[in-house]
């Protein structure tokens, strides 16, 4: 890995943080779509921490943001239902 990739990967953590608390807003929300949408933009930010906690060798962290990634899918899917 150049070290132009890991720097971009380093700085992954800044736009994983500003997408979960978007994603906080969004589930927040009164409205059945717009918390229906956060829950689908937390499982983006699960993403992104898990490249950088793999990337950065954190493995609780990506543990624990495969669990959140699935109850972020059922909430999904339990707010599309409601």
């Amino acid at each position: 890995m150049t070290a132009l990739d890991s720097n971009w990967i380093d700085a992954l953590q800044w736009p994983a943080m500003v997408v979960t608390v978007l994603a906080s807003w969004l589930v927040a929300s009164s409205k059945s779509s717009h918390r229906n949408i956060g829950f689908w933009v937390f499982i983006g930010s699960n993403l992104l921490w898990i490249t950088w906690g793999i990337y950065s060798n954190a493995p609780a962290l990506v543990a624990l943001q495969l669990c959140l990634a699935g109850m972020n899918i059922r909430g999904a899917r339990k707010t599309k239902d409601a």
